[in-house]
């Protein structure tokens, strides 16, 4: 829509509340039965944010205001849109989407993480994508094989 049938300060004024599109992956939006719940929840949670900002009065504050939540109820409703549900694992005698894996590195730590999709990656909180380099050189791996990742090797422990 032109800015000429807008009530708008300027032009400039109207594309500073525009945002672009936040990055979506070109890898296939796998997800854990979790990871699925966690994208509706942001879905819902932009929603209810963009909503919110019907009820500012002033056009251009309610723009500004409702950028974020908009851009962020794009993302989330393509991500949900896209997402393709793995369930857990049937076995545990090689890595899978949906594993848990604990492995040793070169210098002796000892790291446990479950493999996941992107969106719901969080390594701090023990899970990491199944398009990281760690977990892709994990994948299809056995209790005591050997992967290596760049100058380290990662020795399989277990599997859950």
């Amino acid at each position: 829509m032109s800015v000429a049938f807008i009530k708008e300060e300027s032009a400039e004024t109207a594309s500073e509340t525009l945002l672009p599109d936040r990055p979506v992956s070109p890898h296939p939006n796998l997800v854990t039965e979790t990871g699925l719940k966690a994208l509706e929840l942001h879905l819902q949670q932009a929603r209810e944010a963009f909503d919110a900002t019907s009820t500012i009065e002033d056009v251009n504050e309610r723009r500004r205001q409702s950028a974020g939540p908009l851009r962020e109820l794009r993302y989330f409703a393509e991500r949900v849109r896209t997402a393709q549900l793995v369930p857990d694992p049937a076995s545990f005698d090689v890595v899978a989407f949906g594993s848990t894996v604990t492995f040793s590195r070169d210098d002796g730590r000892v790291q446990k993480y479950r493999i996941v999709g992107e969106d719901e990656a969080d390594p701090k909180a023990g899970s990491i994508s199944y398009v990281s380099p760690v977990a892709r050189v994990l994948m299809g791996k056995s209790v005591g094989n050997v992967a290596s990742v760049g100058d380290q090797e990662l020795e399989i422990l277990a599997i859950s």
